[in-house]
């Protein structure tokens, strides 16, 4: 075979629908979004909008919350534990733990541990040690024979990145407020003197101090002033 006769399997592309090439295509004209209004134009999304009054989602009560602290567990049966030492997955001589479960392809390890539920039978006395277990599964490995241990789960690290950028911000907003200090330490508003503090209480308020009026002189009522002489 040669680069030019390569080419997909039957099938495996579905090429693009023309619109809008004539009425003998089966979509012109509208281009099958029918006649006008607005949901013939593009770009419109009115999913859950009811013309203005409330919509379904929000008439219907919500209750309850979404912890986000929640373990998440991988669930393991006991039967399932079974089937995997008689097709010799595990080795009933060893302690089952989650490592063990990892490697014979029981549970992927990607949550906070596994959890041993009791759907099944179990026949097989088995040393277990997990992060989690139903009494019942307790009651089912304990009468075969085995022990379970139930470890606590251990806390997820904070993330590394969201951690050192808390910090570095923290240190940023410290050293912009030192920048804004008066390197002297703060300034204190000069006091007045008690003195002059009395004084203007004992004021009574509104009282303002007018300017005197010059007094003029009025001429020849003085001793300078000089009047008609005997010649």
């Amino acid at each position: 075979m040669k680069l030019n006769e390569l080419s997909e399997h039957p099938g495996a592309s579905k090429s693009r629908r023309r619109v809008g090439r004539g009425i003998g295509s089966g979509k012109g004209k509208t281009a099958g979004t029918g006649h006008n209004g607005q949901k013939s134009r593009s770009g419109v999304s009115i999913k859950g909008f009811e013309g203005g009054q409330m919509p379904f989602y929000r008439r219907l009560p919500k209750r309850g919350f979404n912890n986000i602290f929640r373990k998440e567990y991988e669930i393991l049966n006991v039967g399932r534990l079974q089937k995997a030492v008689d097709d010799g997955q595990l080795d009933a001589k060893k302690t089952v733990d989650e490592p063990a479960l990892k490697a014979s392809g029981l549970v992927r390890g990607r949550r906070d541990g596994v959890r041993i539920l009791a759907n099944g039978e179990l026949t097989t006395a088995l040393q277990i040690d997990v992060a989690g277990a139903s009494k019942s599964a307790v009651a089912a490995i304990e009468k075969a024979g085995g022990t379970i241990t139930v470890r606590p789960v251990k806390v997820r690290p904070p993330d590394s990145k969201k951690a050192n950028r808390s910090a570095s911000n923290k240190s940023k907003q410290k050293e912009e407020k030192a920048a804004k200090e008066p390197k002297g330490g703060k300034v204190m508003a000069a006091k007045e003197p008690k003195d002059e503090k009395e004084k203007a209480a004992k004021e009574p308020k509104g009282a303002t101090e007018q300017p005197a009026e010059p007094v003029e002189e009025k001429a020849g009522d003085g001793e300078d002033s000089q009047g008609p002489t005997d010649g």
